[in-house]
């Protein structure tokens, strides 16, 4: 099975790219894709940069050039649901655009205008093997399977948070899962979030972020190394 690997930035995928060995590397649009092997995988590693309009154009790329069979995006994210503390996981059951807003002419938060469909459902085999293999990493953090939030934005205002999960019973909120999901989806291809907790997306997230960036692309590492294990070869 040829699978993909997406982080957004260096930290998240550092230790994939010491895992992968020997690897060759495409460029592509100005972002480079690693080829190898990764317990008896074909693996396609790659940073997309931060943000949608990266994320997609990475997304569609792995898909038309390396045909991945499933994608998988890994690395860290901002706390919404207050139950979750810094190094916690969620695995993304579905993703939404937050910043998509044109309620003005009458549409939903978040609704594509004139789309069928504007929340993005991960694979659920996908999910399951995610939720098993976090189960087996060691550690005192929480690991829950929810929804993800999506948009160009770096929040960190405790009364934007509490909006966005009261309006959209989000979990956590980062800048490239929904972009992801829904590229995936429409070319049919599963995929699955996993993001750890690098911050509380409130007003200590410029302080916490650094110090908690490399832990947290740590946990969602080991746990991505141990779904590689599950996934049909």
């Amino acid at each position: 099975m040829r699978i993909g690997i997406i982080g957004a930035m260096d930290e998240e995928i550092a230790l994939y790219l010491e895992a992968m060995g020997t690897k060759d590397t495409v460029s592509k649009a100005g972002i480079t894709y690693y080829t190898g092997q990764m317990d008896g995988h074909d693996i396609v590693l790659v940073k997309s940069g931060v943000g949608k309009v990266n994320a997609s154009v990475c997304t569609q790329i792995l898909i038309d050039r390396f045909d991945v069979e499933s994608i998988i995006f890994t690395g860290v994210a901002g706390a919404v649901n207050p139950e979750l503390n810094i190094g916690d996981i969620v695995v993304s059951t579905d993703c939404i655009q937050q910043d998509m807003d044109v309620t003005a002419l009458g549409f939903a938060p978040g609704q594509i205008p004139y789309a069928d469909k504007w929340t993005w459902e991960a694979e659920g085999k996908l999910v399951e093997l995610a939720m098993q293999a976090s189960a087996k990493v060691t550690g005192d953090h929480r690991v829950i399977s929810g929804r993800i939030l999506t948009g160009d934005q770096f929040v960190a205002d405790p009364s934007r948070v509490a909006a966005l999960y009261e309006t959209f019973n989000g979990d956590c909120i980062e800048m490239e899962g929904a972009a992801v999901a829904q590229v995936s989806a429409m070319n049919d291809v599963p995929f699955v979030i996993v993001r750890s907790m690098s911050d509380k997306a409130d007003g200590s997230a410029h302080v916490n972020f650094a110090e908690f960036t490399h832990l947290a692309s740590q946990r969602s590492y080991e746990i991505v190394m141990e779904m590689l294990k599950g996934l049909k070869r």
